[in-house]
């Protein structure tokens, strides 16, 4: 099968010397944990954008905001000052409406026009690629697939799409990243990105969230969705299933 994506490049997890002011939002959701510890080991300045400040731990180089990503005025005082956006909103999947993607991303992305700051990272999903179907996971593709993405997971991934479709409208420098099915793993590996679409059907919170942080100082992606797979590690597929359909949100 052909990938609208291209040639996948393999990257290693490094860190950075350019340090930014890097303001993340889902701070305390799975993936946003990982960022905050990735982004402040490549030495860069993190604030911590969450509704549930006691949920993260004090420490050098990290400051905390209390907040809700759908109250426009405190967005607005989250990004002041900053010099970058990374999101990791996220909710679980679910037959009922869902606007957290368009809403809160909306509100980044008046409050960075208002204050001058260019560069977001935003999830999104491998979904949103129409020719997303892992190779050797016939399974996945005529089963489980039509089942939770396309059935239960409808609203979300609708939301999605007037996500991405905001953000490509703005004028700003983003990234829209998209991760296949998110597993936990404790450490990054030797993840794969490419443009729009990659073949695999995982990808480890930890390389999602390696692969914003090196956003920061990559412009590679810049006005483009980049892809996220891992492919050196592999989780359950039906655990994978109860763990992140069900339970967690992003």
């Amino acid at each position: 099968m052909r990938l609208s994506g291209g040639t996948v490049n393999v990257v290693n997890p490094a860190t950075r010397s350019e340090h930014m002011r890097t303001v993340v939002f889902g701070a305390t959701g799975p993936t946003g944990r990982q960022i905050i510890e990735q982004a402040l080991a490549a030495g860069h300045e993190v604030v911590a954008v969450t509704r549930r400040p006691h949920n993260v731990q004090p420490r050098a180089g990290l400051a905390v905001v209390s907040a809700d990503v759908a109250d426009l005025d405190a967005v607005h005082r989250a990004v002041a000052g900053s010099d970058a956006v990374l999101s990791s909103l996220g909710v679980p999947l679910t037959p009922r409406p869902i606007t957290v993607y368009s809403r809160g991303n909306a509100n980044i992305v008046a409050a960075m026009h208002r204050h001058g700051v260019k560069r977001l990272v935003t999830v999104s999903s491998s979904v949103m690629d129409p020719t997303w179907r892992p190779t050797g996971e016939f399974f996945f593709n005529n089963v489980l697939d039509p089942l939770f993405n396309r059935r239960v997971g409808r609203t979300a991934h609708e939301d999605m799409r007037r996500m991405e479709s905001l953000v490509r409208d703005s004028d700003l420098d983003w990234t829209i990243v998209r991760p296949s099915g998110l597993f936990d793993h404790p450490a990054a590996t030797r993840y794969h990105v490419a443009e729009n679409v990659a073949d695999g059907l995982f990808t480890a919170r930890a390389d999602l969230a390696a692969s914003m942080v090196a956003q920061l100082t990559d412009d590679r992606f810049v006005r483009r969705a980049m892809a996220v797979i891992t492919t050196e590690v592999r989780p359950s597929i039906a655990g994978l299933i109860w763990r992140e359909a069900v339970m967690r949100k992003k």
